[in-house]
């Protein structure tokens, strides 16, 4: 009697969510699940939609897990780099979240809950819906752009001290930089994040404040030459 070929292993969404999340988003592939799951990269076709199928899927199971927080007792620019803080510290600690968010968000559920959630937290604080929703996305951008190039640097540690000493002798040596250079104070990668997403975060505010329409916003931007 002729040998019965093996069975195909079966998988289904769950599975391929369990792996996805065990790789992290950075070392996410196609090849590298469907090799934990012993199966054929083809046979994750039949559960995600190629690449970025897979990255949504995964990649919106991780989002699923960021709660905000917010304080009532906060001011808008307090409550907005809350927000921005929060995002930070999640992503860092997703290595490779950022650039999924940065490439397109939301896209999925998760993202669209967070987006969502903080809509309304802007309303709250006396927000129309068209123009929280752009506060709310240009924090998250920023945020998101910030700590990807955060991220970065972070992969690049191996020598990274020893440029920086470089760069720094370079500076104190150039007439043009070097009594500004002196001058700068001794920040961390946290706290200078912390810094722009202050100051961002502050000029955000200052020209859209709660209760005024997004159309006078923009007229503003356009008439001082920002808006072109």
């Amino acid at each position: 009697m002729a040998q019965l070929g093996r069975r195909a292993r079966k998988i289904d969404l769950d599975d391929i969510v369990r792996v996805g999340r065990a790789l992290g988003m950075q070392q996410l592939s196609l090849n590298a699940v469907a090799s934990r799951l012993g199966v054929s990269a083809a046979a994750l076709y039949r559960h995600v939609d190629g690449r970025w199928g897979l990255e949504r899927l995964v990649g919106e199971s991780i989002l699923g897990d960021l709660v905000l927080h917010h304080d009532p007792h906060h001011t808008v620019e307090r409550h907005l780099l809350s927000f921005g803080l929060q995002l930070r510290a999640f992503v860092l600690d997703h290595p490779g979240l950022g650039t999924y968010m940065q490439i397109l968000f939301p896209r999925g559920d998760a993202g669209r809950r967070l987006m969502a959630d903080e809509i309304a937290a802007l309303c709250r604080a006396g927000y129309n819906p068209d123009v929280a929703v752009s506060v709310a996305s240009v924090v998250a951008g920023s945020t998101i752009n910030t700590t990807v190039a955060e991220e970065t640097q972070r992969l690049r540690v191996e020598g990274l001290d020893e440029q920086r000493r470089d760069v720094s002798e370079q500076l104190d040596t150039d007439d043009r930089l070097a009594e500004a250079h002196r001058e700068l104070p001794a920040v961390d990668a946290g706290e200078f994040s912390k810094l722009v997403l202050a100051t961002t975060i502050h000029g955000l505010v200052a020209v859209a404040p709660p209760g005024r329409p997004l159309e006078e916003v923009v007229a503003d931007l356009a008439a001082t030459g920002l808006g072109k």
